[in-house]
C-alpha cells in the first residue's frame, strides 16, 4: 500500500498491513510545506530555463504560470507535457507520453527523485523531451 495515500487522506485509523512507525517514519520525512515550495520553486526555475533554451533549439514551446509548466510540440507530433507541483503530498508530478511521474524529494540527492527509476527531475524531462522529438536531449 502506498503509504502517501494513507497520510494525504487523513484516514482516522492505520489499516491493519501497515505498521505504526512506517506512517510516522514517512510523516517526519516529509517536507514541510514551505520547504517544499521553496524546493519546488528552485527546481522550477531551474528547468524553466534549461527547457527554454532546448525549446530554441529543437522547435517547442515553453509556458508556465502559477507554479505550473507546459511544454508545447507541433512536431513531429502535436503534444503537450505539464509539470507541477503536488503540494499535499510534496511531490512535482509530469504528465507526458500519456503517462505521469511523481518525483519525491531526496535529501541524500538534494533533488527530487523518481523512486521507481532513481532519475532526477532533469533526467526525466531529459528522457520524456528527447523520446517525443525523436532524438536525445540532455536538460
Amino acid at each position: 500500500m502506498d503509504l502517501r495515500l494513507f497520510v494525504s487522506t487523513g484516514r482516522s485509523s492505520v489499516p491493519p498491513s501497515l505498521h505504526t512507525y512506517r506512517v510516522l517514519r514517512y510523516a517526519k520525512s516529509m517536507l514541510d510545506e514551505q520547504d517544499f515550495r521553496r524546493k519546488a520553486d528552485a527546481a522550477f526555475e531551474d528547468l524553466k530555463r534549461r527547457l527554454l533554451t532546448l525549446g530554441d533549439e529543437h522547435g517547442f514551446d515553453v509556458e508556465g504560470e502559477s507554479g505550473k509548466l507546459e511544454v508545447i510540440f507541433e512536431e513531429p507530433e502535436e503534444a503537450k507535457f505539464v509539470v507541477s507541483p503536488n503540494t499535499p503530498v510534496r511531490e512535482i508530478w509530469i504528465s507526458a507520453l500519456s503517462t505521469s511521474f511523481k518525483l519525491g524529494w531526496s535529501d541524500s540527492k538534494n533533488a527530487f527523485i523518481l523512486e521507481k527509476t532513481g532519475e532526477n527531475l532533469l533526467d526525466v524531462m531529459s528522457r520524456v523531451v528527447s523520446q517525443q522529438l525523436g532524438t536525445k536531449v540532455k536538460l
